[in-house]
């Protein structure tokens, strides 16, 4: 009876061990992407190098994770190729000219991209292999660039140099110093400008309006002008000196004798010649001209 309960017991820990080591493989599993119990369908990728690649990582399709990589495989046969085996739901169909590629990330895991092709009529079956190839993504890119860097740092050593040389020069601050002072005098320019443009120009435009309005003015009082009364009696003026200028020189009036007869002019000269001859007489005998005594007494 002893023995019963004995054995009874034992069977009852091993078999709990049992379902206990059974819930630790399928949970290892389900934390690693494997689910033990649902059905999928499985490919192997031929890779050069995986790059990184382990077991469970994400299978993607169009961004959309569609499996995981179950297992890798070195193949010691032909060194250089690594096969990975994958898992991949069993609805999702893989046409034939598909591949995969592996592309690395940003925080430097690797990740699998199935490129599907676009062929309706054939597919691959699963356990048929699937070419791969490696994309190193950005990381890749910016490797690429490490070799141009490196040419590129001798170069940027000699311009530094140069720059470093180019900045002790003493020209450099004067004319910085320069550039200051014509930065300051532009300020000071522009400050005018607009003292010019807020005081001077309005008053200089109040002017201008007043100068157009007194224009203005001045045109409406010439519309008002009689221009053809005022020429008439500019013609008459004119006709009226040109009469006088015909009657200057004609001898049949007055003024015209005294301009046009000669004899006038000569006697007016005889008599001027007189007149000074009878005063130089006067001033060398004024008694035969005047006579004054204060006795009465003439003389002869």
């Amino acid at each position: 009876m002893n023995m019963k309960k004995y054995f009874t017991k034992e069977v009852r820990i091993g078999i709990a061990g049992i379902a206990a080591l059974c819930v630790l493989i399928y949970g290892i599993n389900y934390l690693q992407g494997i689910h033990l119990f649902k059905p999928s369908t499985y490919f192997y990728v031929k890779f050069q190098n995986v790059n990184g690649l382990t077991k469970s990582s994400p299978v993607f399709a169009d961004g959309f994770r569609v499996g995981i990589v179950r297992e890798l495989y070195y193949d010691y046969e032909r060194p250089g190729n690594v096969v990975a085996e994958i898992d991949v739901e069993p609805d999702l169909r893989i046409p034939k000219g598909s591949s995969a590629e592996l592309a690395a990330e940003m925080l430097g895991g690797v990740r699998m991209n199935l490129l599907l092709a676009n062929n309706p009529r054939e597919k691959y079956n699963t356990g048929d292999t699937i070419p791969g190839n490696l994309n190193n993504g950005m990381m890749g890119q910016v490797g690429e660039l490490v070799p141009q860097l490196e040419r590129m740092l001798p170069k940027l050593d000699s311009i530094l140099g140069s720059l470093n040389t180019l900045l002790a020069d003493p020209a450099i601050p004067a004319t910085l110093h320069n550039v200051e002072n014509l930065t300051a005098n532009l300020s000071s320019t522009s400050r005018q400008l607009q003292h010019l443009m807020s005081n001077d120009i309005p008053q200089l435009t109040g002017k201008l309006n007043t100068i157009g309005d007194n224009f203005a003015v001045i045109s409406g009082n010439l519309k008002q002008i009689d221009y053809a009364a005022a020429m008439q009696k500019v013609d008459s003026t004119l006709a009226n000196v040109k009469m006088i200028t015909d009657k200057l020189g004609r001898t049949d009036n007055t003024v015209g004798l005294l301009l046009n007869d000669p004899t006038l002019y000569n006697n007016l000269s005889a008599t001027a010649g007189n007149a000074a001859s009878l005063l130089e007489d006067l001033k060398q005998h004024p008694k035969r001209y005047v006579h004054f005594s204060l006795f009465g007494r003439k003389d002869k």
